[in-house]
C-alpha cells in the first residue's frame, strides 16, 4: 500500500486511493461508536461488522480500479 501511494504521490498522479482499516480495536468498534454504545459488546462486533460491509461494498462499486495483495501480512479480511 505504501509503495503504491508513494509512486501515486511522487507522479503527482490524479488519484485517489482507499484501504482498508487495519486496526482490528478500531474496525469491531466503529459501529457502536458511530451509532452509540450498546449495552452488550456482542452487540458492538455485529453493528462493526456491518458498518464495515457497508464501507467495502461503497467502495467497490466506486472504484474504477482494485488492487487486492494476499499473503503472510495481508490476509484476505484486511484486503
Amino acid at each position: 500500500r505504501e509503495v503504491i501511494a508513494k509512486g501515486v504521490h511522487d507522479k503527482n498522479l490524479p488519484v485517489f486511493l482507499t484501504a482498508p482499516n487495519t486496526s482490528h480495536e478500531d474496525s469491531d468498534d466503529c459501529g457502536a461508536i458511530i451509532l452509540g454504545m450498546q449495552e452488550e459488546r456482542p452487540n458492538w462486533d455485529m453493528i462493526g461488522a456491518k458498518m464495515n460491509a457497508i464501507r467495502t461494498k461503497t467502495l467497490l462499486s466506486e472504484a474504477d480500479i482494485v488492487v487486492v495483495r494476499f499473503g503472510e501480512k495481508y490476509r484476505q479480511w484486511n484486503a
